[in-house]
């Protein structure tokens, strides 16, 4: 959320939040593109077993999909509650919905529709900004992990003394909850999980997180 945010009309921007019609699926196909270096980032902190089975909440349009099948054997989903984006993410990973290895789904991290310790990897990249309830929505995700899942997060920015700086209109436009480190870091042990690591970039406002079920 953090790049080229001058470029794009209010319009565009509210489509980030939750992308309908044309102009949302010109977001989502923007989302592939510009999250790449933040997605990228992130998942070099993150261990993908072949046969992990991985959930990522908020697939857009579904490239991040598209990396996790080719890092595990196992089944990888998506899940949006946009529809735009939950049809732009199947058309991405079409080839591999026909051969079983992927499924799109529309729906709410607030209410996953996934039985109890199902995943191994739930992921969220650029999404926990628009979650409505942080600490219940983790612990959905909390609820789905199988024991010793992760859950990981990677944003584009995190809080801190510039934030409102340098993209404080699109916060207020958005409404959207950006964390600091620890606040990312609190939220996740109140969730219940533990081994809880946070990465930040040298060079740019990037952050991730790790955070295991015991």
């Amino acid at each position: 959320m953090s790049e080229n945010n001058k470029e794009y009309s209010d319009e565009f921007i509210l489509n980030c939040r939750k992308p309908v019609g044309e102009l949302g699926a010109q977001v989502v196909h923007n989302m592939n593109k510009s999250h790449e270096k933040i997605a990228l980032w992130g998942l070099d902190h993150l261990d993908v077993g072949e046969n992990d089975v991985i959930l990522d909440v908020g697939c857009g349009g579904g490239v991040n999909i598209e990396r996790f099948t080719d890092k595990t054997n196992g089944k990888v989903y998506g899940i949006d509650y946009s529809e735009v984006s939950v049809a732009e993410s199947t058309k991405h990973n079409q080839e591999k919905i026909e051969e079983g290895q992927v499924e799109i789904l529309s729906g709410s991290v607030s209410d996953l529709p996934f039985d109890d310790e199902t995943f191994n990897i739930v992921s969220g990249f650029e999404t926990i900004y628009f979650w409505p309830d942080l600490v219940n929505d983790f612990r959905e995700i909390h609820r789905v992990l199988k024991k010793d899942g992760v859950i990981f997060i990677c944003n584009g920015d995190k809080k801190d003394e510039n934030l409102m700086d340098r993209m404080g209109d699109v916060v207020n436009l958005l409404d959207m909850t950006v964390l600091s480190e620890k606040e990312l870091h609190d939220l996740l042990e109140e969730a219940g999980f533990t081994d809880i690591e946070v990465y930040t970039s040298n060079d740019t406002n990037y952050i991730c997180a790790i955070g295991r079920k015991k």
